[in-house]
């Protein structure tokens, strides 16, 4: 076994830049190994190499899914010339080192979306499918790499074209790699493969068994979670400077932009939350990416329309909702939730808690109902199919399919956590609780005045505060949101109700610190209010409530959305 001798391994899918890479190699003083199809592209670039199975001795079998798994070919990768022990092995078994391993991975997830991409993903995955798809899952790539990574210390591992340049300069300036730089290598190395890896557990979580999504594990209180449970994506995401894109992260994916298009924006997909979830849900067109915007709005859709268990519908425009409604069947409620604010539904977020079928289907698909997103628990085929056919699909809506919204695991995820600036705040979810009314009015309330107060206290806990919410016959018509004066949203909801909020119920985030904003509402017709009470004017408000013949229920919970 020569000492001098120095090899590269490459085994890349991704062929852009390996003739350059191979010649600066070369120019390096490395001889170079390859697989069968990376050999045939240095060949033509007039480069020596030479193929793996003459390497180990031993050639490619079973299709090419065996062919970088020798023990030769690991160990010259793994092997540590500085130890006795390991040259011993390596001179009785003729194992030279390797300093040097290229390998990207096969495009699994190209393979997974050209699938969904099919019109496919309405249905569980087939047997055909399946072999067609999991061809697609690198087994030897990862396996080399992570032998690279651990290995580290000697052995530069790259993931990524955009590197060559940079490992060949130092390649040619000192004949070695700095540990500055394999360290950087093996931390995009590891990403790539924990990205690859989700990827292959997102197909299978939400494709094949889309109700059978694993439960998360979560820790038990806040400092876990900060040490734990966030993803680890963030980092680079974070600490990448604004003139460099990210390393690619093990769930995190670069959107068109962030809330501006002068922004930049990412998502990172954490774990299965064991609840329906915008991240985890089928995405089931193709047509445009869900942006920044989308997410937020669909998230917010998504965890309103889950307070109820009858049929419901919610629309969200800017992190709001303009259009909710509780009905009979779920076409009803469709109905009546656009119908509350059709101006501001135009363009927005639907979230249903029913699966969408064709009847349904038809009627969003008429071309004044522009809407961006759709997210339901299901969606059939013939219901897809009348929404690629509609009018309204030209507008490039998109479609989640998110599985069942009335149940949450015992481990869905109890915390919430939003970043600023240099640090993070981590508060427990404002889950569903159960409510006991405290009735403070001398009016009884009717019973449909308590079915419209229970559907406004469950739509204005979503509602950026000072939030204020009205309800008639289950239908959410006018919503005031994000003021600094509670009176001024009774207002804005008045203005947006019109004549419909005559008769309706009135939800209030937080206390009415003065009488006002209720006079506002009893004023505009509206005979009942919920609220959670806890100001030191409350017997005010009360006196003012019993003068206009509201009937008004205290919660004793507030429920700001800021």
């Amino acid at each position: 076994m020569a000492a001098t001798r120095r090899l590269a391994l490459l085994s890349v899918t991704d062929k852009r830049g390996v003739d350059q890479l191979g010649h600066g190699l070369v120019a390096a003083g490395f001889e170079l190994l390859s697989t069968g199809g990376t050999a045939k592209v240095l060949r033509a670039a007039g480069i020596a190499v030479t193929e793996v199975g003459d390497f180990t001795g031993f050639p490619e079998i079973l299709g090419g899914r065996v062919k970088t798994l020798q023990a030769k070919l690991l160990g010259g990768v793994l092997a540590r010339p500085d130890r006795a022990s390991d040259r011993a092995d390596m001179e009785k078994h003729d194992v030279p080192a390797i300093d040097v391993v290229v390998v990207n991975l096969y495009r699994f997830a190209d393979a997974a979306a050209k699938w969904r991409a099919s019109g496919r993903g309405v249905r569980p995955i087939d047997d055909a499918d399946l072999a067609h798809v999991i061809e697609e899952i690198d087994i030897g790539g990862p396996t080399v790499i992570r032998a690279a990574c651990k290995n580290g210390a000697r052995v530069a591992v790259v993931v990524d074209p955009d590197d060559y340049p940079r490992v060949v300069a130092e390649l040619q300036a000192t004949g070695a790699t700095t540990a500055e730089l394999r360290a950087e290598l093996i931390a995009k190395a590891f990403r790539v493969i924990a990205r690859y890896d989700c990827d292959i557990a997102a197909f299978f979580d939400t494709y094949v068994v889309p109700q059978a999504a694993p439960k998360a594990t979560l820790p038990a209180d806040g400092a876990a979670l900060l040490q734990g449970d966030l993803p680890s994506s963030l980092a680079p995401l974070i600490d990448t400077p604004p003139d460099r894109e990210p390393a690619p992260g093990a769930d995190a994916k670069r959107l068109r932009y962030g809330e501006n298009p002068h922004q930049r924006g990412f998502v990172v997909r954490g774990r299965s939350p064991g609840e329906a979830s915008v991240l985890h849900a089928r995405i089931l067109t193709e047509q445009k990416e869900l942006s920044y915007n989308n997410f937020l709005d669909a998230d917010s859709a998504l965890e309103l329309v889950k307070e109820f268990e009858s049929p419901a519908a919610v629309i969200v425009k800017h992190n709001n909702p303009c259009g909710c409604a509780v009905a009979e069947t779920i076409e009803a409620a469709f109905e009546l939730a656009y119908q509350g604010d059709p101006l501001s539904a135009f363009g927005g977020i639907l979230a249903l808690n029913r699966p969408l079928d064709v009847a349904l289907a038809k009627v969003i698909a008429i071309s004044d109902r522009f809407l961006e997103v759709l997210v339901a628990p299901e969606v059939t085929a013939e219901a897809l199919h009348a929404l690629r056919t509609g009018a309204a699909w030209g507008k490039n809506l998109r479609v989640l399919a998110c599985g069942p919204t009335s149940s949450r695991a015992g481990d869905s995820p109890r915390f919430a956590v939003r970043s600023i600036t240099g640090g993070t705040l981590v508060q427990e979810r404002d889950l569903p609780r159960p409510v006991e009314l405290q009735w403070k009015s001398r009016r009884a309330a009717t019973e449909a005045e308590k079915r419209d107060l229970d559907v406004a206290w469950r739509i204005v806990k979503h509602v950026r505060s000072n939030a204020i919410v009205l309800v008639k016959g289950g239908q959410l018509v006018g919503t005031g949101a994000g003021q600094m004066s509670r009176v001024d949203s009774v207002e804005i909801a008045v203005k947006k109700a019109g004549a419909r909020a005559a008769g309706a119920a009135l939800g209030s985030d937080a206390f009415f610190p003065f009488k006002d904003g209720l006079e506002a509402a009893a004023r505009a017709g509206v005979t009942a209010v919920i609220q959670p009470g806890g100001s030191r004017r409350d017997e005010e408000v009360i006196r003012a409530a019993d003068e206009h013949g509201v009937t008004m229920a205290f919660t004793g919970t507030r429920h700001f959305r800021h």
